[in-house]
């Protein structure tokens, strides 16, 4: 997972939905998957992509012991890289403690902003949120206490390059479809959780099997109840859409009401209902057709 350095990194935003058909590079180029090299030698099962999913990366996530760690980059948030074991299998994970919270005005890199918000919390939060819509973006995170201090820890992404070094090489996804599908499921969780860092290319991560990844949401999920880039918004599943006009605040207050508090989650609410309103917009502007998938 890439360190704090991409808060400065390209603002050429998440993009990446590619419409012309290109046979892929192949990643076995040495030296072309550099982003996540682990610190110590891996499982077996963890050659690349995610090591463990579901509820067996949680549950190793919150038990498995910490044999190593180091931390990454510079910046403010100071992540850490841990490696951690069960006794038989080994593998790493980013920790995060950062919780920092501003009400009013703040003046920041990127200009003046309102009730600044950079949490762990938010870590685990947008995971639960992931699977209550059924993205599949998010790596399993936890919660976790250790050395006293609570935290954000999720799995490390193994053999995987940021969207900004993917760009970069030229490589282009075999399955122009299925990339893009993947693609605009991040441009809808960002707008939904208000993330603050969506244009940030180093932000997603994309396997050697082309299966991308949303990671670093600590400054999402502000109480504001627009979208940061409607215009990100052109395309959806059907099936996400179903789920997303099903989440209701009785659920939200169970799922997430441990991570974020009660004007994030109707933050959350407000934006989800801009989010249906513009797809029937979009559905009366275009036809089906162009607007909806599966």
């Amino acid at each position: 997972m890439v360190d704090d350095t991409r808060r400065a990194a390209l603002k050429a935003g998440v993009g990446g939905v590619l419409y012309v058909v290109a046979l892929a590079a192949a990643f076995a180029v040495p030296g072309a998957v550099r982003a996540q090299a682990p610190a110590v030698p891996p499982s077996p099962a963890a050659a690349v992509g995610l090591p463990l999913e579901a509820t067996a990366a949680e549950e190793f996530l919150r038990t498995a012991r910490v044999v190593d760690r180091a931390r990454i980059g510079g910046g403010l948030t100071r992540p850490e890289r841990l490696t951690l074991t069960d006794g038989t299998r080994t593998h790493c994970a980013i920790w995060k403690t950062i919780d920092e919270h501003r009400m009013g005005l703040r003046q920041l890199e990127g200009g003046v902003e309102f009730d600044f918000r950079d949490s762990w919390r938010h870590e685990v939060a947008v995971y639960e949120l992931d699977k209550l819509l059924g993205l599949g973006l998010v790596p399993p995170t936890v919660e976790r206490r250790i050395d006293g201090r609570d935290g954000s820890l999720q799995i490390w992404v193994e053999g995987a390059m940021t969207e900004n070094a993917r760009r970069k090489k030229g490589l282009v996804a075999p399955g122009i479809e299925a990339w893009n599908a993947q693609m605009h499921r991040v441009r809808l969780l960002h707008q939904l959780a208000y993330d603050t860092d969506f244009r940030n290319p180093d932000n997603v991560l994309v396997d050697p099997a082309f299966r991308v990844y949303a990671i670093d949401f600590s400054r999402a999920f502000r109480i504001q109840t627009g979208l940061l880039e409607p215009g990100d918004l052109v395309r959806f599943s059907r099936a996400t859409l179903e789920r997303l006009a099903a989440v209701d605040r009785p659920t939200l207050d169970t799922r997430l009401g441990r991570w974020l508090d009660k004007a994030q989650i109707t933050g959350l609410l407000a934006r989800r209902d801009k989010i249906l309103a513009l797809v029937k917009q979009r559905v009366a502007e275009k036809g089906e057709e162009a607007v909806l998938d599966p």
